[in-house]
């Protein structure tokens, strides 16, 4: 009747993880019977600490809405296509979010920039930091929208606070003034407080001239393109079948 008791307390005060474990040690008393006071605490605690761990990487993948399930262990690094793998396992680390720095991702259709940037959003994630995955031409829309019903301000608030905002496809097409006014906005809410990710189809040195009004793409790219970690792709997409080199395997039938 205590233990239930107790069991019911720890649930009340959310500590499902406590409780749980709290069971598994009176089903097991040959296993945990032995143990010191002090250690079987250290256990319960120690299970309610990754109970709480697992819930909050649950709940900022899902809030992430990240394009693709992308990790970093499965990056291919075996095609070519410019990929340094002791560059991206560094990334993955999470050094540059300590340094607030962003990483500017460009290369042709296909070669793996969404999976990349979302692979490394993943990897902070399970780092405990919150990310946040936009389409640039959607988040624009959703502001133009957001300043006609007053949501705007709350909306630059609430991207400020996110630890790793992930932009993709930056220059689809040519900005508006607005919209170069919005991106800036946005850009510079983060400057060296938070990181960003930023993907695009146009070559790096290609960006301030697609980036609208030169007088908000030079604001722009001075606070981005400096410090920013780079990853410029090259070679074909990823989409086309791998065709694998048999070349080697090709007996030779000449005498």
């Amino acid at each position: 009747m205590l233990i239930n008791h107790t069991l019911e307390k720890l649930h009340s005060l959310r500590l499902a993880g406590m409780a749980t474990a709290l069971s598994d040690q009176l089903q097991a008393p040959d296993r945990y019977g032995e143990l010191e006071f002090t250690a079987r605490l250290g256990l319960l605690v120690d299970r309610e600490a990754q109970d709480r761990d697992n819930r909050r990487l649950t709940r900022n993948l899902k809030t992430a809405h990240l394009r693709t399930q992308a990790c970093v262990e499965d990056i291919d690094f075996r095609r070519p296509r410019g990929l340094d793998r002791t560059q991206i396992l560094n990334l993955a680390e999470g050094g540059w979010m300590a340094d607030h720095r962003d990483l500017l991702i460009s290369g042709a259709t296909g070669c793996g920039k969404t999976y990349l940037a979302c692979a490394l959003a993943q990897a902070a994630i399970r780092r405990g930091h919150r990310a946040l995955y936009w389409r640039v031409p959607r988040l624009l829309d959703e502001l133009r929208l957001a300043h006609a019903d007053g949501r705007a301000a709350q909306l630059m608030t609430n991207w400020a606070r996110i630890d790793v905002l992930v932009l993709d496809d930056l220059g689809l097409r040519p900005l508006t003034a607005a919209q170069a006014g919005d991106l800036l906005e946005v850009i510079d809410d983060r400057h060296q407080r938070r990181s960003t990710i930023l993907t695009s189809q146009l070559p790096i040195n290609a960006w301030h001239d697609n980036l609208g009004d030169p007088t908000l793409a030079d604001a722009i790219c001075d606070r981005i393109l400096h410090t920013a970690h780079r990853i410029e792709l090259r070679g074909e997409s990823l989409r086309k079948p791998h065709q694998p080199d048999t070349t080697a395997a090709t007996p030779n039938t000449q005498d």
